[in-house]
């Protein structure tokens, strides 16, 4: 096979693109999901409280170890929130992106 043939076959587009409808119990699917994220994020909400009050008892008891590490826990709390709320649109971002590679 010449080079030229390897090239086009390298390049060759197979026609797939993401569709609604094509499986069933995709409605489901997205129910299921959209629940895990809820389930994260009130877990996020507990894990940011517990922090906060690991910081505040840390800082008022001199507790410099547990000070920090609830500081530390309030700005992962703080990015996973971030994430999660953000999830669908750095999906859709990055989807978007992914079509204009040819």
């Amino acid at each position: 096979m010449s080079l030229a043939k390897q090239a086009v076959q390298l390049a060759y587009n197979p026609g797939i693109t993401p569709s609604d409808g094509g499986l069933p119990g995709l409605a489901v699917l997205k129910e299921v999901m959209g629940s895990i994220n809820l389930f994260a994020i009130i877990l996020v909400v507990g894990a940011l409280a517990v922090s906060a009050g690991v910081w505040a008892w840390g800082h008022h008891s001199g507790g410099h170890q547990a000070e920090a590490n609830g500081k530390k826990g309030v700005l992962v709390a703080a990015g996973a929130a971030l994430l999660l709320g953000a999830a669908n649109g750095v999906v859709e971002f990055f989807s978007a992106l992914g079509t204009q590679v040819h």
